[in-house]
């Protein structure tokens, strides 16, 4: 690793990041709000994110997964910028791509705070958000405002809490044709823990209504004039490998372009001890490095590497990463490993791309 790079790590660690965690007294979601106000800001400054990208990408790294081409194999995963008011920074620190979201069909709140969690000696992260977002119609109008980002954009897609089970479907419907337009990609999220039911969605009956009728209306919006755009199922790390097979034959039946692995997981491993641990949500970060590791495999194992796989979860230094390639992984994408290393661990992992 070259040494300035290590340098710069230690900064972060050392001073940025402490500083981030005192902010709100400690309150891990003041200081995500105002990273992304910083970020913002750093997204306005003429040349700024052009500048950041020759310094913490890399050239020669870029490769085409389901039609779309990516400039870095490493993006931004969900979550992290949900509401989308800081996609103009992203590439600044090295971000191939971003996924913004998750985002629902009707504005929510999310749940109540406290809601998101630092396991720092586990370089892990406990979040029961909610999806909290300004909702699928509020993000349309601001990606209209910002024009060509320069770069691929997915948007994860999600069912609002007020909406029953057997109306999931007409909610994800009306965010993928609100937004249909302005993303590269749309993920289609029913892995999150925290919304009420929302992981019955990925049973085979279930998930096959919801993915036929967002095909059926993704062709409808193509019709109309737009230009194809592939979907995406992301998975929870808790499913057996009988429920994943299952998911995958629906997958490949219903024409979907991909599969994100993984979501969050409600188990505890390797964390239990923790004073935290017993916080309801999803946890995030090291404890995820082996088994999105596997599961990434499986399927690549099991398709025969004809479903391109987004690896996500555990990636906290250059060789998880790796890892996750090494699985079969086309892309990765980062969130808890950011929060834990600072923007020195993407420009890392780009550096080491061969």
């Amino acid at each position: 690793m070259p040494e300035n790079v290590r340098a710069r790590r230690s900064a972060y660690e050392r001073v940025v990041r402490p500083a981030l965690y005192r902010l709100g007294k400690g309150d891990a979601e003041v200081a995500h709000e105002q990273t992304l106000a910083g970020l913002r800001l750093l997204g306005r400054i003429p040349g700024a994110p052009r500048a950041g990208a020759r310094l913490y990408g890399v050239p020669g790294a870029a490769r085409t997964v389901f039609g779309v081409r990516f400039p870095s194999p490493v993006g931004l995963a969900a979550g992290m910028d949900k509401n989308g008011v800081a996609l103009r920074a992203w590439p600044a620190i090295g971000f191939g791509f971003v996924e913004v979201g998750t985002v629902t069909a009707h504005p929510q709140p999310g749940n109540e705070k406290p809601r998101l969690f630092r396991l720092v000696e586990h370089e892990a992260v406990i979040n029961r958000m909610g999806f909290n977002n300004l909702g699928s119609a509020a993000l349309a109008e601001r990606l209209a405002a910002y024009g060509d980002l320069g770069y691929p954009l997915g948007i994860s897609i999600g069912k609002s809490k007020i909406t029953p089970l057997d109306e999931a479907v007409e909610d994800y419907v009306t965010s993928l044709r609100r937004l249909y337009r302005y993303g590269d990609y749309f993920a289609v999220n029913v892995s999150s823990p925290n919304t009420p039911g929302l992981r019955e969605l990925q049973d085979a009956g279930h998930l096959r209504e919801l993915l036929t009728a967002l095909h059926a209306e993704a062709a409808a919006l193509t019709v109309s004039g737009l230009a194809p755009k592939p979907i995406l199922v992301k998975i929870a790390p808790d499913l057996t490998t009988t429920a994943i097979d299952e998911l995958l034959q629906v997958c490949t039946d219903t024409g979907v372009a991909g599969i994100i692995a993984t979501n969050t997981t409600i188990t505890r491993a390797g964390v239990a001890e923790h004073p935290l641990a017993a916080e309801t949500g999803g946890l995030s970060g090291r404890p995820l490095t082996d088994v999105s590791a596997k599961i990434v495999a499986h399927i690549h194992g099991e398709t025969g590497g004809a479903l391109p796989v987004i690896g996500v979860g555990g990636i906290v230094d250059p060789s998880d990463a790796h890892r996750l390639f090494d699985a079969g992984a086309s892309l990765v994408q980062v969130y808890t490993g950011l929060i834990y290393k600072g923007p020195g661990l993407i420009r890392q992992i780009n550096r080491s791309l061969p």
